[in-house]
């Protein structure tokens, strides 16, 4: 038993092993630079706790920013991620204890007797253990590290839950002030249509026209009028949404509605430093969770090793309280354990096997989760420049078609053409103003998605003038 003890002890002296493999982050096929831009990359690395600062503030949208802001503390998707990662932090703790020896406390009093005049007797007994079992291989230290990784995943599943209601919050307003604007717009072709119906009754009463361009007219603005109770559905379903997310009660939520609103489009920045989608916290919690395929494999490698302990107690005991502390009561112990499994039919190598194959899951999942996030860069940013361009075609098709609609109604006052070339020129000029709406909107969504992309803006970095 000293033998073995000793051995123990200079193996814990000579230094723990780690039997896990060398951690290298998986390569990735890294462009040279953005075909949508003009910013060089560098080799994807995890830098999800870098600053991200208030992106919503770039909208320059004092209701989004309040709303936003709301996020952070009421969300419950949030709060269930930060929940999550207090669990995380717990089980690394857990897992750290395992290196430090255990000590217990037992304390023991019994009472014994007998018929026939035997004497009732008294013991006291007072124990205290220590185990411990030295990390000679590194299968607890890999067991902490993988703790470890499992708390920055849930670090950075914080960040994806935020980043995420923050972005939806922002899609959910852009569509609630889209519908406020198209309302607006509504309103005008409704009162437009109106005067048409006007015009048209008096011509008809006049004997001018058939009875066929009032049913026209009525028909127009009666479907107009439909379309400003289908924008109050998608307003107020919007408006609810955004309740949920700021995790309030739709019943006692509501926002103002603004006609007047006006699209912001922020700034893209001429060149996108590929050091900016490193944060994205999609990519940390997939290097760490290579990271921990990596570090199993050597947990199950030091399975083939033996399995050693070392244990001592020291013991007191009397036949009452006051001799339990004379040195003739005390009683020691010291001990040495060692466990080997001789024949387990292989399990141990397949489950080698196992964790290599679940390394190699991690690592092309990884890999996929870059590549992905170099796709969603190059999407919003093409989005972005076609979208600038389709808005400038949509103004000048929006002012054209307002010029067509009031000389055709001229035209037909005039008497010189049909209530259907009205009907046409009006429903033009609508849908010339809410393709104009609808591009600048888009603009902004896809400005969203792109900071979603790039894990959360692009701050410190000038935007194109």
């Amino acid at each position: 038993m000293t033998r073995l003890t000793a051995i123990a002890l200079a193996l814990v002296l000579a230094g723990c092993a780690n039997l896990a493999p060398t951690y290298e982050v998986p390569a990735v096929d890294t462009p040279v630079a953005f075909k949508e831009g003009r910013g060089a990359w560098v080799p994807a690395a995890p830098a999800d706790t870098l600053d991200r600062g208030p992106w919503w503030e770039l909208f320059d949208d004092p209701v989004l920013s309040t709303l936003a802001s709301q996020v952070e503390v009421s969300n419950n998707n949030v709060a269930a991620a930060v929940a999550a990662y207090r669990q995380a932090r717990a089980l690394t703790r857990e897992q750290r204890a395992s290196l430090f020896p255990q000590v217990g406390l037992d304390t023991r009093r019994s009472v014994s007797g007998g018929g026939g005049g035997r004497p009732t007797t008294r013991s006291y007994q007072l124990d205290i253990g220590v185990s411990w079992e030295p990390d000679v291989f590194g299968r607890l230290g890999l067991a902490v590290q993988n703790a470890r990784a499992g708390e920055q995943i849930a670090e950075a599943d914080i960040a994806s839950a935020r980043l995420a209601a923050q972005g939806e919050l922002a899609v959910n307003y852009f569509g609630l002030r889209e519908s406020d604007v198209l309302r607006a717009l509504q309103v005008e072709s409704t009162t437009g249509y109106e005067r048409a119906l006007r015009i048209t009754s008096n011509r008809y009463e006049a004997g001018v026209v058939a009875r066929t361009d009032v049913l026209q007219a009525e028909s127009q603005l009666a479907n107009a009028r439909a379309e400003l109770l289908t924008l109050e559905r998608q307003r107020a379903t919007f408006e609810h949404a955004i309740a949920v997310l700021v995790g309030k009660a739709p019943a006692n939520f509501s926002i103002a509605p603004d006609p007047r609103w006006s699209v912001n489009v922020p700034g893209i920045p001429e060149e996108v430093p590929s050091t900016l989608l490193q944060r994205r916290p999609d990519i940390a919690a997939a290097e760490r969770r290579v990271a921990q395929a990596n570090n199993t494999i050597g947990i199950q490698r030091a399975a083939f090793f033996p399995s050693i302990s070392l244990s001592g107690s020291v013991g007191l005991g009397a036949a009452s309280i006051g001799d339990l502390f004379s040195g003739s009561s005390l009683v020691w112990s010291l001990g040495t354990a060692l466990a080997q499994t001789i024949f387990d039919a292989g399990a141990r190598s397949a489950r080698v096997e196992q964790a290599r194959g679940a390394l190699e899951e991690s690592s092309a999942f990884y890999r996929q989760t870059v590549l992905t996030a170099f796709q969603d860069v190059e999407d919003q940013l093409v989005a972005l420049r076609i979208l600038q361009q389709q808005q400038a075609l949509r103004l000048q098709a929006s002012r054209a078609a307002d010029l067509v609609e009031q000389q055709v109604l001229n035209r037909y006052e005039a008497g010189q053409v049909g209530f259907t070339e009205v009907i046409t020129a009006q429903q033009n000029a609508a849908s010339a103003r809410r393709a104009l709406v609808q591009a600048q909107i888009d603009r902004q969504l896809a400005a969203v998605t792109l900071i979603q992309a790039l894990g959360g803006g692009w701050r410190g970095v000038a935007p194109a003038p």
